[in-house]
């Protein structure tokens, strides 16, 4: 990497810092993080609904014993400016130079704002997608077999941060498909690359035999919800978006130029890129499932332009430089919370404006979080305090949902509010054991006519507080609603057995 790549590279890395802790600085906990926080206090080797990757690192972050949004995403933060020096990385074994990674790094900068924010599996699939890809380049340019082991493990390391890795594995039948590298991995004996992957993530695959294979559940569950219903057309006209129409102009000549006789020799590659497509394609993925493969054909649309601008029309790089730039200014704050929910509902919430109904806005949650959590927990600090004494000695909380009963382990000691159980996702298997206590207050998501979930569980259920949030982009997340349940009618292993099928409710 040449002095002016190096420069390159070091100034979208620091905007693509200043952008996170900006957004960091403006948002609050998703949902989702408030799960994943937890698992770093159960340490495992999987999790019901992710490899085991998520909880390592949470369990570090939360030795700082914080509740702060800057101390929960640190790993997202590092893992979002390495994603960018990898993928810069790429297309320089590509061929590119300073005006590829460039071009490349302009088309990412605006977008993917979300999953490269928030303390979810998905910044970590992506970041060990584009490390293989770059050691897949590597070893069928070089065909060196150190990048056959720094693939092997990163891979692995893919694999055990979440299940999409499958699909990175399935594209590397391509190397079977060529004869050159087809006769390396023989000589380079890749079995034992085989034989160490599959030790390295034995440990989560045993973990999923002993507890049923959760994942699958969970698969199932998400298909007959969500994927089953998107369509093709959907899915790429959502991920188009999503990605800013304007970069299509990177993107199609990426495509096209995969196949011409520059990039014969990385034929490998790109059948790879395509068997992976393909392969998530065919499982009905939502748009940004597509992110890590997008990850790894945006270089060769770097090489492309600036093999053509080389060329002729060396001019041409400044009136496409601009347009990404002009069109990524109206992208960032769409995808990242880098102002007040005041300003952003004020100026840019119209273009992105959605019904939802019971709601006044719209908003994902992160951007307004800070004020749900605050109310939703000084709600239940009253509920909490109005109970008799001899209660509240042995009250617990039952979140319905994880980011309930995960916000209350995070958050709710500065509200002195005890500690809460949820039977929803990875919380099922945190359950405590033994005897209920006879009082339990518990909250869902629900308008106050929704006790029929909690009554076949108490003697009496009785509705005490109703929460509105008027910035739900979910209709059933709009109203929450507070319980008092007393007089339960088992014990937590019976509560547990009764939920058995009924985690990902």
């Amino acid at each position: 990497m040449d002095k002016s790549t190096k420069l390159v590279v070091f100034a979208f890395c620091v905007l693509k810092l200043a952008l996170l802790l900006t957004a960091n600085y403006h948002s609050g906990f998703q949902g989702d993080e408030l799960l994943h926080i937890q698992t770093g206090n159960h340490l495992a080797w999987g999790y019901m609904e992710f490899p085991p990757v998520i909880g390592w690192l949470a369990f570090i972050q939360n030795l700082f014993n914080s509740d702060s949004v800057f101390v929960h995403r640190i790993f997202p933060v590092i893992a979002s400016v390495l994603i960018f020096v990898f993928v810069s990385k790429t297309v320089i074994a590509l061929g590119g130079k300073a005006r590829a990674v460039f071009l490349v790094l302009l088309c990412l900068l605006p977008v993917m704002g979300r999953s490269h924010l928030l303390l979810q599996p998905v910044v970590f699939s992506q970041l060990f997608w584009v490390i293989s890809f770059y050691n897949l380049t590597q070893y069928v340019k070089l065909l060196d077999k150190k990048y056959l082991w720094y693939l092997t493990f990163s891979v692995a390391l893919g694999f055990l941060s979440k299940y999409d890795a499958v699909f990175f594995i399935f594209g590397l039948l391509s190397l079977l498909f060529f004869k050159t590298t087809r006769e390396a991995l023989v000589k380079h004996k890749f079995w034992w690359n085989v034989v160490v992957f599959l030790l390295l993530i034995s440990p989560n695959l045993i973990w999923q035999y002993v507890n049923d294979f959760p994942v699958l559940k969970m698969f199932s569950r998400l298909y007959e919800a969500h994927l089953e219903v998107l369509t093709p057309a959907e899915v790429l006209g959502s991920l188009v978006l999503a990605l800013n129409p304007i970069t299509l102009l990177v993107y199609i000549p990426a495509l096209v130029s995969m196949f011409s006789k520059n990039m014969r020799a990385y034929r490998p590659v790109c059948v790879a890129i395509w068997l992976s497509t393909l392969f998530l394609a065919f499982s009905k993925g939502k748009a940004y499932y597509f992110y890590p493969i997008v990850l790894t054909i945006l270089p060769f649309g770097g090489v492309f332009w600036d093999s053509f601008f080389t060329r002729k029309y060396k001019w041409g790089v400044y009136p496409l430089a601009v347009l990404l730039i002009l069109s990524g200014a109206v992208y960032l704050p769409l995808s990242y919370p880098l102002t007040s929910l005041e300003s952003y509902i004020e100026n840019e919430y119209k273009y992105e404006k959605k019904d939802v109904p019971g709601s006044k806005y719209a908003i994902k949650e992160e951007r307004y979080s800070k004020q749900k959590w605050h109310e939703t927990l000084t709600e239940l600090q009253k509920v909490y305090e109005n109970l008799p004494a001899n209660e509240r000695e042995t009250a617990v909380i039952w979140g319905k949902h994880y980011g309930q009963a995960g916000a209350i382990d995070l958050m709710g000691e500065k509200y002195k509010l005890p500690k809460a159980f949820s039977l929803h996702g990875s919380f099922y298997l945190w359950l405590p054991k033994g005897e209920m206590p006879n009082t339990v207050i518990a909250i869902r998501y629900s308008d106050s006519t929704g006790t029929d979930f909690f009554e076949p569980f108490f003697e009496e259920v009785e509705p005490v507080k109703s929460i509105y949030n008027p910035y739900s982009d979910e209709a059933e997340q709009v109203y929450q609603t507070i319980f008092i349940c007393r007089k339960p009618k088992q014990d937590f292993d019976g509560l547990k057995a009764k939920f058995a099928n009924r985690i990902f409710e």
